[in-house]
């Protein structure tokens, strides 16, 4: 009865509140208006959303990927398609920035001397052969770094062209790494609310893995598919935790493959280090074959496109699971990539130095010669008592412009380790080489999404048409940090000669936006000391002692050390936690079962007494 009053007051407060809208009153129209703009909304976030879904990129293709070759493959794309995303912003940020800015308001072409292509060049500056080694015109554009000019301020909005050149090659890095660390963040496997997955493994994909309203019948062979490849995946987990192995001796085959790695590492490194000497002996000699101009680049290529084949091979040796046997074999690709990249970056910077002694020279001529053009035209011209006119650009003596070789190079070899990263899957050593060779060639940023736009169509098709599915299909990781981890190192150790280059080497004396300074980062002193009040400089001379660095550094270091503590404390926190509500659990279905067990033994021996059994 108390039951039945209560549900009859509620029924009479809701009636109350609602009567003008169940009845006649005035507050009908309006209820009645406020329930359809409340649906309408509703609807309206419902196709948001889907609108939302149906703007990601690729999502269809990646879904169709993993529904035939597992979430493992599905990975690489999702991974390809959120570098895509970033390499979009930066584009947007060089182009912006550094490019369109110094078209519209800097000098046109043929104005100075670092904007026009030199006399002696300018018969072949055309040639096909020429361009596609990125010299004649193309070495005179905006793709690379000499062809920008080092006036303090362009156009009417007297932009500050080599502050933002400098400013936008660090906040391309600054931002990278922001991003992948955020990534990463959201990306962490907290190790909670996992439980129930390893329970009931079979009965959960069983009968609540396929979606009832599917209504297309390609979809729902993708679904099919999808199923069938996690049932698969599933096998081979519980597989490899069924496994029973002799440990000596795989310890042994583990230990014999890693030392014929690390021997095929130093023999890449090696190679790189001979072929790059050699080419610099080639630069002095005139009659040079095809192979002799392209050496360093085919070698490279040939070691990208031979070397994970072979560590494939050799990892037969470790049978590891696929998850983590395909972790390492990135992680030695990886390596690979980098230690090539280093030993090409020291022996180039042996060239950089000779370039810089044999600019020294050139800039002392230089001086001379435009003396010399003066004096000639004073004495063939006694009666003009004007201006001398000045030189034609083209014939201006011209330095070797270390900076744009560089971005020369690395653009030559970004392009050409297309072929190898296609044989490969491995974007992160092309991300390293565009990332770093952005500063010296601001082209390079677009050339570098055009790649990953054509590679994610081209591999999307070339899954789905050519590739054989794994015999051990597996699953991804659930973090998915595997390869922002990579991404992240790579950012780091790509970041470290470009701050050398800034903070180190002097600029060139006739190209680039930082000519006629000692150091790019005068650039930002410069600014300091015209711009911002001398307070602000007094400030940025303290912050930038070392006396003050040093301790900051050390600080962080402690902070970073105390918040992994705190970390690793909240974890295992969370794991006792977990344990003691799975053992409550048990004890509570155990209770339960005897209890249950209990009552029917009174009922039986209650059954018996009676005689009614």
């Amino acid at each position: 009865m108390k039951r039945r009053l209560k549900h009859l007051k509620e029924a009479q407060l809701f009636v109350d509140k609602f009567e003008g809208a169940l009845g006649k009153g005035k507050g009908r129209k309006l209820y009645a208006y406020k329930v359809m703009m409340m649906k309408k909304w509703i609807k309206f976030q419902r196709d948001f959303d889907n609108f939302k879904t149906a703007c990601i990129p690729w999502e269809r293709k990646i879904k169709e990927v993993e529904s035939h070759f597992g979430s493992s493959v599905a990975s690489y794309f999702i991974f390809l398609r959120w570098m895509y995303g970033m390499n979009l912003v930066l584009f947007s940020l060089t182009f912006g920035l550094v490019v369109i800015p110094e078209v519209l308001m800097g000098l046109p072409y043929g104005s100075i001397a670092r904007k026009t292509v030199p006399r002696e060049e300018q018969d072949s500056a055309m040639d096909y052969s020429v361009l596609t080694d990125f010299n004649g015109y193309c070495k005179y554009s905006v793709l690379f770094y000499g062809y920008y000019n080092n006036q303090r301020t362009i156009g009417f909005l007297k932009f500050r062209l080599p502050l933002s050149y400098l400013m936008v090659g660090i906040g391309t890095f600054g931002y990278s790494l922001m991003v992948v660390i955020r990534t990463m963040a959201k990306n962490a496997d907290v190790g909670g609310g996992d439980g129930e997955d390893s329970e009931f493994t079979f009965a959960w994909k069983m009968f609540t893995s396929w979606d009832y309203l599917i209504g297309n019948a390609e979809t729902a062979d993708n679904k099919y598919a999808s199923i069938t490849t996690s049932f698969k995946e599933s096998i081979v987990d519980e597989q490899e935790n069924q496994k029973d192995e002799n440990i000596h001796l795989r310890r042994f085959l583990r230990v014999l493959a890693n030392f014929l790695i690390t021997c095929t590492l130093g023999g890449s490194g090696y190679l790189i280090y001979f072929v790059v000497k050699r080419s610099q002996e080639f630069q002095n000699m005139d009659d040079l074959g095809w192979y002799e101009k392209n050496e360093l680049e085919i070698i490279m290529s040939l070691l990208g496109l031979v070397g994970p084949m072979l560590f494939e091979t050799i990892a037969e040796l470790e049978d590891y699971h696929p998850r983590i046997a395909l972790k390492w074999q990135l992680g030695r690709i990886f390596a690979l990539f980098l230690g090539n990249l280093y030993t090409f970056l020291l022996a180039l910077f042996d060239e950089v130095n000779a370039k810089l002694e044999e600019e020294q020279e050139i800039k002392n001529a230089s001086i001379w010669f435009t003396k010399e053009y003066y004096a000639n035209y004073t004495l063939n011209n006694p009666n003009d008592t004007g201006t001398p006119p000045p030189m034609d650009p083209a014939d201006v003596i011209r330095g070797p412009c270390w900076e744009t070789t560089v971005g020369i190079v690395m653009t030559h070899i970004n392009l050409l380790y297309c072929v190898c990263c296609y044989a490969s899957d491995l974007k992160l050593y092309i991300y390293c080489e565009a990332e770093m060779g952005a500063f010296y060639a601001p082209g390079l940023v677009g050339i570098n999404v055009l790649r990953l736009l054509t590679s994610m169509y081209y591999q999307c098709w070339a899954v789905m048409a050519c590739n054989v599915p794994h015999e051990r299909v597996f699953k991804a990781s659930k973090s998915n940090n595997f390869y922002m981890g990579l991404l992240l190192l790579i950012l780091f150790l790509s970041l470290l000669p470009v701050v050398y280059t800034i903070m180190s080497l002097p600029p060139s004396f006739d190209c680039g936006p930082f000519s006629g300074k000692e150091r790019m980062f005068d650039v930002i002193i410069e600014t300091i000391e015209l711009d911002l009040p001398s307070f602000l400089g007094t400030l940025f001379t303290y912050a930038a002692n070392p006396g003050l660095i040093i301790p900051a550094i050390l600080l962080m270091v402690l902070a970073i050390y105390y918040l992994n503590s705190v970390s690793q404390a909240y974890q295992n926190a969370n794991l006792e936690l977990k344990k003691k509500m799975q053992m409550r659990a048990g004890m509570l279905l155990g209770n339960a079962a005897s209890a249950a067990a209990q009552k029917k033994a009174v009922a039986d021996l209650i059954c018996i007494r009676g005689g009614m059994c």
